[in-house]
């Protein structure tokens, strides 16, 4: 029986905890190290970076926390595969090779590229998102390292499992188990504690970074190594199976998993086994990420102190417009939100206090400089008691916008560089398959009639919530299957908006996924242009799902008394 690749996860974003690499190596064995350093705002950030020296446009990072480490993982006989390369794969493999020779470490460097697409007038960065093809054709050639640009989150994953087991693009079952594997790895320790709902449970002050033992089938186990930190189990693995998804069709380049066949099982102490997933063909598109700079935009926060909250509010809106008109200057957009951190009878002056943020956006970047933090400096001994900001206004800055295009699978050259130099084109993964709705599954028989108690939904269910683009999506589960027979039919899109309404005028999907006891809201436009705009206050949607555990509604007596809610 062929044993099982050990694969870890040392960073979920570039900026994540630096010293994860060594104790992902020192804390237990590893075949694989995988890092996910890119996101859409990453893209963004690389390709300003790159505006300033072509040379760059990688996560300079992880080439430092490679310095530190790559006699190490050379030792333990480790691959290392990441993400990194972002913008400039080839750049960050020569740097590689470079540093391992001054460091006299012997290594075979790889890279991934052909995600680079051509970038449209007015743009900063376009790149279609590749599967894990290449990086398994790097390792089957003896790469040692292998860094790339824009593949899936989970073709870090993908990649070094069908290099290890030898599949082939017809292997889906296998291929969509280890695409889910990959889904709950690519967070990092948001698998092991982090950003969990039900922190109060567990010690989860440092959470150890996770792993997959993923087997030939595709099943997998997903711990994390001995003494570290956090906990691995049904609920923190369904948490992240949540995130930043959609129906119960998960496509991908390399497969379509099927969410909604996901089996999850706590197999022993930060063991949870996933099985049963299955596969099915990938679409005949892949996405296609693009960047551009969507003008400039400032941000002034005012705190507001004590009594007549809104009449300040009210007074310095007035002042503000009206130096604005007087200096001639309105920016295009100008958006003010209130929001009410005060208490009552406060015994401390910041509980006394509510924040009112303006934030204001225009194509031209005098029109959001100076005139707007003139306006909010001239106001300070002339506005409502108490004035003061949280910081200095200052003359702004250029914000971005991403957008998701679609092009044809074929027309994007899949290319692994190996160690060699040798340049192999990855062949498409077709054939393909137009991607669908999954018909909504029949409900559970809904819960007896008994009596209520008005209580937040959190004290049943859990949420994790996060973006794609301008929507966000709010994946909640509960613990059994009483709770799920309530939550089933209680949580319904128009009590959604209900309990959240900022999505009242909003598109919003439903999905339910009854193996995970799960469902799975869709909110179309909620983030406007996305994180890189930072429209909203929550501009990547991370806290969405705390704000509807926090609503209030009438709960089963018979819920709010189990043991899974007073553990």
């Amino acid at each position: 029986m062929t044993s099982p690749l050990r694969i870890g996860n040392a960073s979920g974003f570039y900026g994540d905890r630096f010293d994860a690499v060594r104790d992902m190596l020192t804390g237990g064995p590893l075949d694989v190290l995988t890092g996910d350093y890119l996101a859409e705002l990453t893209m963004l950030i690389l390709g300003r970076s790159r505006l300033k020296d072509p040379k760059r446009g990688y996560a300079s990072t992880f080439l430092r926390q490679l310095e530190e480490n790559l006699g190490l993982a050379r030792e333990r006989g480790v691959k290392i595969v990441a993400n990194a390369g972002g913008l400039n794969p080839a750049g960050l493999a020569d740097a590689v090779r470079e540093m391992a020779d001054r460091t006299g470490v012997p290594v075979r460097v790889a890279h991934v590229e052909g995600d680079s697409r051509p970038v449209p007038d007015g743009y900063l960065t376009a790149n279609a998102y590749l599967g894990g093809g290449g990086i398994a054709a790097c390792l089957r050639a003896g790469a040692d390292v292998v860094v790339t640009g824009r593949v899936t989150d989970a073709a870090l994953v993908t990649g070094p499992a069908a290099a290890h087991f030898g599949w082939e693009h017809d292997d889906l079952d296998a291929l969509a188990g280890a695409v889910v594997a990959g889904h709950v790895l690519e967070c990092g320790t948001q698998a092991t504690g982090g950003n969990y709902a039900f922190f109060d449970d567990h010690d989860v002050r440092r959470p150890g970074f996770p792993l997959a033992e993923i087997h030939a089938d595709g099943s997998c186990v997903i711990t994390k190594h001995d003494g570290t930190g956090g906990v691995v189990d049904v609920g923190t693995v369904t948490a992240q199976l949540l995130y930043e998804t959609s129906g119960a069709r998960y496509a991908g380049p390399d497969v379509t998993a099927r969410l909604d066949t996901v089996r999850l099982a706590q197999e022993g102490p930060d063991r949870v086994r996933i099985s049963g997933v299955r596969g099915e063909a990938p679409p005949p598109t892949l996405k296609v990420g693009l960047n551009r700079l969507g003008g400039w935009r400032n941000e002034v926060v005012f705190v507001l102190t004590g009594l007549g909250i809104e009449a300040k509010a009210r007074l310095v809106r007035e002042q503000f417009a009206d130096a604005l008109d007087r200096a001639g200057s309105k920016p295009a957009e100008v958006r003010w939100e209130l929001v009410r951190t005060d208490r009552a009878d406060a015994a401390s002056e910041e509980t006394a206090g509510a924040l009112l943020r303006l934030v204001v956006r225009d194509q031209d970047a005098e029109a959001v400089g100076r005139a707007v933090s003139g306006a909010a400096v001239e106001l300070a001994l002339g506005s409502y008691p108490g004035f003061h900001v949280t910081a200095p206004p200052g003359k702004g800055a250029p914000y971005g916008v991403f957008e998701a295009a679609y092009v044809p699978a074929g027309e994007v050259e899949h290319i692994a560089v190996l160690p060699d130099g040798t340049r192999e084109t990855v062949p498409a993964a077709g054939p393909y398959r137009e991607i669908e709705d999954v018909a909504e599954p029949a409900l559970p028989e809904p819960l007896p009639p008994g009596p209520t108690r008005t209580a937040p939904l959190g004290h049943v269910a859990g949420a994790r919530s996060g973006d794609k683009g301008g929507d966000a999506n709010v994946g909640l589960w509960v613990r059994s299957d009483d709770a799920w027979r309530w939550l089933a039919h209680e949580l319904t899109v128009a009590r959604f908006q209900e309990l959240l309404p900022e999505t009242a005028g909003l598109t919003v999907v439903r999905h339910v996924l009854p193996r995970l006891r799960a469902l799975n809201f869709v909110v179309h436009g909620l983030l406007g242009e996305g994180v890189a705009a930072q429209a909203r206050f929550d501009p990547q949607a991370k806290a969405v799902g705390e704000w509807l555990r926090s609503r209030h509604l009438p709960v089963p007596l018979a819920l709010l008394d189990a043991p899974e809610v007073n553990a």
